[in-house]
């Protein structure tokens, strides 16, 4: 019976569970190497470096020119998601696994927000919708940082670098849109090892620490869990509709609330699952509402 159940999920759907269980399979092993003194630099130097391997390998096997057509571009690309990274990996090191998690999913506001600016794209009502319960539940979740008679505050300063991640993710995704109309997937991809790993090798020098065997191991497993991420995410968008298979994304929260608790003995407060469970709201609405609206427009 369980086979027969787990057969009649899409496809789509199993890509992006996968691609979601990665991705916080990374996410702990990045917490879990900082807790045994791997600065965040480090971290970000040995998951650009496998990066660096697997994708210029896959660059090399399509045939492809590593340095793309519009260089620019792409170069801004990389320094963006560098920055986005960094950012990504402080909170995760400095905020509970599920609070970091949920802060990253306040992305698509700041997507719609830069498409609006940078693309001339209209605001759709989903998107709206999604902006509104993502803010409401931002707010609920920095609440006690607000109100000093409120336990259970979490670090501003991570909370404020964790949503630059986000704002740094966003950005770099409305610039792949527009390089996905003249650059390979591949190209793209390579360009954020190609500037994070020189950019972290050098920032990481003067605290550099020499991992044990284990950890060393853990740090290799950064990029291999991020690759499975990227994977499962690009299968999913290829065989399910994007609305669809994107709503799924957010089961990565459940899965680092799940090792947080765990592993960490993270126990998430009430602020964070009201908050948060605001935010997934609203990004699943954007992902799966906007068909609703054109039927409503159509009608």
């Amino acid at each position: 019976m369980p086979a027969l159940s787990f057969s009649a999920i899409p496809i789509g759907i199993r890509y992006m569970l996968l691609s979601a269980f990665g991705f916080a399979l990374m996410s702990a092993c990045v917490k879990y190497v900082s807790l045994k003194g791997i600065p965040v630099f480090e971290i970000v130097a040995s998951r650009a470096l496998v990066s660096l391997i697997i994708s210029y390998t896959d660059v090399r096997r399509k045939g492809l020119s590593p340095l793309g057509n519009n260089k620019p571009l792409l170069l801004l690309r990389g320094v963006l998601g560098t920055m986005a990274l960094m950012c990504v990996y402080y909170a995760v090191t400095t905020l509970p696994l599920a609070e970091a998690t949920v802060l990253q999913y306040t992305h698509p506001v700041f997507t719609a927000i830069l498409g609006l600016v940078l693309l001339k794209e209209r605001l759709q009502g989903a998107t709206l919708v999604c902006i509104a319960l993502c803010l409401t539940g931002l707010y609920i979740m920095v609440q006690p940082n607000l109100n000093a008679s409120i336990d259970d505050a979490l670090p501003t300063f991570s909370v404020v670098v964790a949503l630059m991640g986000a704002l740094g993710s966003s950005i770099a995704y409305v610039i792949v849109r527009k390089l996905s109309r003249t650059e390979d997937s591949s190209v793209i991809i390579l360009y954020f090892p190609m500037v994070a790993l020189p950019v972290a090798t050098v920032l990481m020098w003067p605290s550099f620490v020499l991992p044990s065997l284990s950890l060393t191991l853990l740090l290799v497993l950064v990029g291999v869990f991020t690759q499975v991420g990227q994977y499962g995410l690009t299968k999913a968008m290829q065989t399910q509709q994007a609305g669809q298979a994107s709503a799924y994304a957010y089961i990565q929260i459940v899965f680092s609330t799940l090792i947080g608790v765990w592993i960490f003995n993270e126990v998430p407060s009430i602020w964070t699952y009201t908050g948060g469970g605001l935010i997934v709201a609203g990004a699943v609405f954007n992902a799966m509402g906007h068909r609703l609206f054109r039927g409503r427009a159509s009608a």
